[in-house]
């Protein structure tokens, strides 16, 4: 299977157009994107609470299925599920059946003979989260948490809910992600939904070595130099050095990169004064992004993590909800038989 599967769309929302899986952002609509922004907005107040529950998924079954370590991820959407009042279940794969040679259709198989309802899915293989989307029993939802180097679709979507916070609108913004764009499944869901959304432009700012060779295929321009790729800027956006995926030597030394393209003062200082600094986690410091500047007025790094509860609450809620309308359709359509 390719990850680029035009039954992607199609396995994704019901026959009306409601979110059913949410594995990756191609093939969503503008309308689509933006009533997740705007549910994840209704939920930001949830945690403001002094009991923070709604009772949309009271009774469900939440299973995080990490293949890969996380901590930002996998917290987060574990606060989600709660927060939506479902029963949450972490997998541990290192200790788990899969670890002794079990398959994961049998893992997936026993998991729902558990009466789970949503799986949170990340793995390292490119395509996964579809494979078993297309495996489960209908009814249940799966998420995808990134798989591979394919796509991270929660993240992108709370970094367009950091982005819409701060600067109200999409349109007619300069966005700029920096860094390994190679490795990364987080930009590649950025470049999409930015498009999508109506950004003005979308750079890639990067040494050659770390850009995968379709890159522009993906709707950005390229700037080798960080330099003149920073001026104008609305939004930069810094991505971390994926060392553990990196084969051979991509790069000469970490200082030369931080030397070329890590986020200094003087290198911000290019950019529109009210240029906003986004990172997805986790930050290497002096690597990617100086202290000062990943601390600094025009970071938003932290409202990134906050947004983060909010979004994976609204991708959860409606999935769930889609899975729901379309079970009570096929109910009434065995009923009319």
């Amino acid at each position: 299977m390719t990850v680029n599967d035009p039954s992607s769309t199609s396995l994704q929302l019901t026959d009306d157009g409601q979110l059913r899986h949410f594995l990756t952002l191609d093939g969503l609509n503008r309308a689509l994107l933006t009533e997740i922004l705007d549910t994840a907005d209704s939920f930001i107040e949830v945690g403001e609470r002094s009991i923070k529950k709604v009772p949309l998924l009271r009774g469900r079954t939440v299973v995080n299925l990490f293949f890969e370590s996380s901590t930002r991820t996998r917290s987060t959407f574990e606060l989600a599920a709660k927060r939506l009042s479902a029963d949450v279940l972490n997998l541990d794969i290192s200790t788990s059946a899969t670890s002794k040679g079990e398959s994961l259709s049998d893992t997936l198989l026993n998991l729902e003979a558990m009466a789970s309802d949503m799986f949170v899915v990340r793995h390292s293989q490119s395509g996964a989260p579809h494979f078993i989307a297309e495996s489960v029993t209908p009814g249940v939802a799966i998420i995808n948490a990134g798989d591979g180097r394919h796509a991270h679709p929660t993240q992108a979507m709370l970094d367009m809910l950091t982005i819409r916070q701060h600067k109200g609108r999409f349109e007619g913004l300069k966005v700029a992600i920096v860094g390994d764009v190679l490795h990364s499944r987080v930009a590649r869901s950025q470049i999409r939904a930015l498009n999508e959304l109506g950004a003005a432009e979308v750079r890639v700012i990067a040494p050659a070595t770390l850009l995968p060779r379709d890159v522009e295929s993906l709707g950005c321009s390229i700037e080798y130099d960080m330099v003149r790729g920073m001026k104008n800027l609305d939004v930069v956006i810094m991505l971390r050095l994926q060392k553990e995926r990196m084969e051979g030597a991509l790069l000469p030394s970490e200082r030369e990169f931080y030397r070329l393209y890590g986020l200094s003062r003087e290198k911000l200082a290019l950019a529109d004064a009210e240029c906003i600094v986004m990172h997805p986690g986790p930050i290497n410091r002096g690597v990617e992004i100086e202290s000062a500047v990943a601390d600094g007025p025009q970071s938003v790094i932290l409202n990134q993590v906050t947004n983060g509860i909010a979004i994976r609450m609204a991708v959860m809620s409606m999935a769930m909800g889609g899975q729901m309308a379309e079970r009570t359709r096929r109910q009434a359509g065995r009923a009319r038989v």
